[in-house]
């Protein structure tokens, strides 16, 4: 039977699929990292009480590529070369959703837009992150291997999605509404787009690795696409709405350490 379980325990069961699966991750959250660090040294004047929050998240993101590395090495497994098209964040990049990397080296603060477009592009990022931490939580949360990982990047994650609605929502009553607004929607209609060229191009490497038929990959694919259609219809709004969350200050303290992997 086709599942998201089943699906992912065939990845995870296999080394090569396993490694890309990890590498990919990994890459994603220490790119998640970089620029999370660059974006608490640059905040603005007016926006300083926010550094240290956007550093224990720039913290998180690394801690979770320190994770996955760590999970590879468990089984004696090397990252390998993440394809481009399966590269999220970079993509995101290019279609101009967040602040661009030219802007973070450069060595100017932001300015309070540059905020809102930075935590308006979080918001819609961390919604997909909570979600696919949550699905792997569902399912794999008593696993032997990943289980402490899983449980404890969801976690994070719910911590980053909670952030960003406390804090837009902050901004929206300083008068930032329509704006905050006019960006999420931007995101939301990038990202999913965005991610379904990923998701379809992550199943075609992990086909080709696991020897699937033609007849399951269409399948798949078809529902990637099936899946677009209905964030491309309505689902996208679940990632524009705001409300006061029930984690409230929730990276308001100390990043909690990685665990460790023996």
């Amino acid at each position: 039977m086709l599942s998201a379980k089943s699906l992912f325990q065939e990845i995870i069961d296999n080394d090569e699929s396993f490694a890309l699966f990890c590498s990919i991750a990994a890459g994603g959250e220490s790119q998640g990292g970089w620029e999370n660090g660059r974006i608490a040294a640059l905040v603005p004047q007016s926006e300083r009480h926010l550094a240290p929050k956007i550093a224990r998240h720039g913290a998180d993101e690394d801690k979770h590529g320190r994770i996955f590395n760590a999970l590879m090495r468990k089984r004696g497994l090397t990252p390998v070369p993440v394809p481009r098209d399966t590269d999220y964040t970079m993509l995101l990049e290019q279609a101009g959703i967040g602040l661009a990397h030219d802007r973070l080296r450069a060595d100017h603060p932001l300015t309070v837009h540059d905020i809102v477009t930075y935590l308006a592009h979080s918001r819609v990022t961390e919604q997909r992150a909570s979600e696919q931490m949550e699905l792997l939580r569902r399912h794999f949360a008593d696993h032997p291997d990943l289980g402490r990982a899983v449980r404890m990047i969801s976690d994070d994650e719910d911590n980053h999605l909670a952030y960003c609605h406390e804090e837009l929502l902050r901004l929206a009553r300083a008068g930032h509404g329509r704006a905050i607004h006019r960006t999420l929607r931007a995101c939301a209609l990038a990202e999913i787009r965005i991610y379904r060229d990923v998701s379809l191009a992550v199943m075609a490497h992990m086909g080709d690795i696991l020897g699937w038929s033609k007849g399951r990959a269409a399948l798949l694919a078809a529902g990637v696409r099936a899946v677009y259609a209905w964030e491309r219809f309505a689902g996208w709004r679940r990632m524009v709405t705001l409300e006061m969350p029930e984690r409230r200050d929730a990276l308001g303290g100390p990043a909690v350490p990685a665990p460790e992997f023996a």
